[in-house]
């Protein structure tokens, strides 16, 4: 390994492995999958097959400012808040923001005593699966036979 590899890369507040490749490695940032990943090194004109800490570091503060500040100037298709409740733009949420947008979003449905929102609530299976057999909570899970 060549003196100046960055064994750990930290951007949008999490550290990174830098053996990994560029595209693998960005998809530890929650709310960047590999899709997206390929997507912004494809948009900064970055090689997939490096590893990330071979990347030099103004390379490196490019990718971190992309993904921190500019990743909404990606296809709005791709972001992962389009239409935001609150403000009406299409965001892409990374980190705590998509648990905390997530969150809010259940907490609304619930208020408003929306469907999605009360089997929220109980806990049930929300979007349309079998309860029957599945999903069960508590002592009684399983079958229970009257004695003959």
């Amino acid at each position: 390994m060549a003196e100046d590899f960055k064994h750990i890369v930290r951007i949008a507040d999490t550290d990174l492995d830098g053996r990994r490749n560029v595209v693998h490695a960005l998809t530890g940032i929650k709310g960047i999958g590999l899709r997206m990943a390929k997507s912004i090194t494809n948009r900064l004109d970055i090689p997939t097959e490096k590893k990330l800490g071979e990347l030099d570091s103004e390379t490196i503060k490019r990718l971190k400012k992309f993904i921190e500040e500019e990743i909404e100037a990606l296809p709005s298709w791709m972001l992962n808040r389009r239409r935001d409740y609150h403000t009406g733009k299409d965001l892409h949420l990374l980190n705590k923001d998509v648990d905390f947008s997530k969150m809010l979003d259940v907490e609304r449905m619930i208020k408003i005593r929306a469907y999605r929102g009360m089997r929220h609530a109980r806990g049930y299976k929300v979007r349309g699966q079998r309860t029957r057999a599945t999903g069960r909570k508590g002592a009684t899970v399983g079958v229970i036979r009257r004695k003959k």
